[in-house]
């Protein structure tokens, strides 16, 4: 494949999407392909900051930030006008935009020239459904935006069963590439002295369950089981309902509440991490927490099973706190059983979750597209 001018449009730099965005970016610029990012510069966390500004010196094609918010509004338009732009100074081959207002962007902007259009949910839209006035709204657009779409990439095969049957099956290539981890988090960490029984790492959002891990605790405590301690790290909309729920039950001083950090440090901070969410589609934190060998209890929603595989009859429902008990109160009583499943676990990622293989499966993706643009394109694209 020749170097390729690559533009990445996503609204906010945090989370798993940003962390994939930034995978993608390392090793697509290791490939020697010319990268640059459009991202929202209403949010952010310092994580992402400094991920971003480690990333800007090697962007040839820049780092550049607009105001992008959730939900559709007039100053869309502002921003739509930014990203076209930056695709047509950029000369962009791809426009790959992540989540429901990058993908609206990057199937929309004016680019001057062909370019393939690429979209990857990362959940977004697809969380909603037609039960509710934004769901339908939301979706629809989705169906309306489909054909501006070259090229779907979804990060589960579960994703990309939603995306056909909410919105409807894409005409353009459509490729599942699983999200990947880096032979350097397949370490293990050591536990801080201070460590808690439990840790979670995620936005402090309704989707993430939070609410319902800290009732679980609650529950534990009021069985007389042994006192229950967790550290959740994180910022988000949640925050000051989550830390209000905590001490009404009394919790207040068994839960710990710390800001966003790498994941590898937020895992020093808890024996057992537990992932409680509601809907998912391939969390990193997952794989991150399997990689490093994590005692980890989490729920079978999403793509987590595509990640269990074998290992998927250890998933708990979502949103049942008593069924979460019952698997922190296994998980404090037999803890070889979870360092056993822990290993098992560990050693299913290290062999199908690669970031290589992610990089290099986006790429084939972006090449298959660029093959089915008119002939002159890929005439001028051979002379690069």
């Amino acid at each position: 494949m020749p170097p390729l001018n690559i533009l990445h449009v996503l609204r906010a730099p945090v989370g798993g999407l940003f962390r994939h965005v930034a995978d993608l970016v390392h090793g697509q610029i290791a490939r020697g392909h010319r990268v640059g990012i459009v991202a929202d510069s209403l949010t952010g966390d310092v994580v992402g900051e400094a991920v971003l500004a480690g990333l800007a010196p090697a962007l040839k094609l820049g780092l550049s930030r607009t105001p992008i918010e959730r939900s559709f509004g007039p100053r869309d338009l502002l921003s739509f006008w930014h990203v076209s732009k930056r695709v047509r100074a950029t000369q962009a081959d791809v426009v790959h935009g992540h989540g429901a207002k990058g993908g609206a962007f990057a199937r929309l902007a004016f680019a001057g020239k062909p370019a393939v259009r690429a979209y990857t949910p990362h959940g977004g839209s697809l969380l909603l459904d037609h039960a509710t006035l934004t769901g339908r709204a939301y979706l629809t657009l989705e169906r309306i935006l489909m054909p501006r779409g070259n090229l779907y990439l979804f990060e589960s095969a579960f994703s990309a069963g939603v995306f056909d049957a909410k919105i409807g099956k894409p005409k353009g290539l459509t490729r599942v590439v699983h999200n990947g981890v880096s032979a350097a988090e397949f370490e293990p960490v050591v536990l801080a002295s201070d460590a808690t029984d439990l840790v979670f790492l995620g936005e402090l959002r309704q989707v993430k369950g939070i609410d319902v891990l800290i009732d679980a605790i609650a529950q534990l405590r009021s069985t007389g089981a042994s006192p229950i301690t967790a550290t959740v790290v994180g910022g988000g909309p949640l925050a000051d309902a989550l830390h209000a729920q905590a001490a009404t039950l009394g919790l207040a001083a068994a839960i710990r509440f710390m800001p966003p950090m790498p994941a590898r440090a937020a895992m020093t901070l808890g024996r057992v991490m537990v992932i409680p969410s509601r809907a998912e589609s391939l969390p990193y934190v997952v794989l991150e927490a399997a990689a490093a060998g994590k005692p980890l209890i989490t729920t079978n929603v999403g793509g987590i099973h595509e990640i269990y595989g074998p290992l998927s009859p250890a998933l708990i429902p979502a949103g049942d706190a008593p069924k979460l008990a019952q698997a922190i109160a296994h998980a404090m009583r037999e803890p070889a059983a979870m360092n056993e499943t822990a290993r098992l676990l560990r050693a299913r990622v290290e062999t199908s979750f690669s970031v290589e293989t992610m990089v290099d499966g986006v790429l084939d993706g972006y090449a298959q597209a660029l093959a089915r643009l008119p002939a002159f394109r890929r005439a001028s694209l051979a002379h690069v």
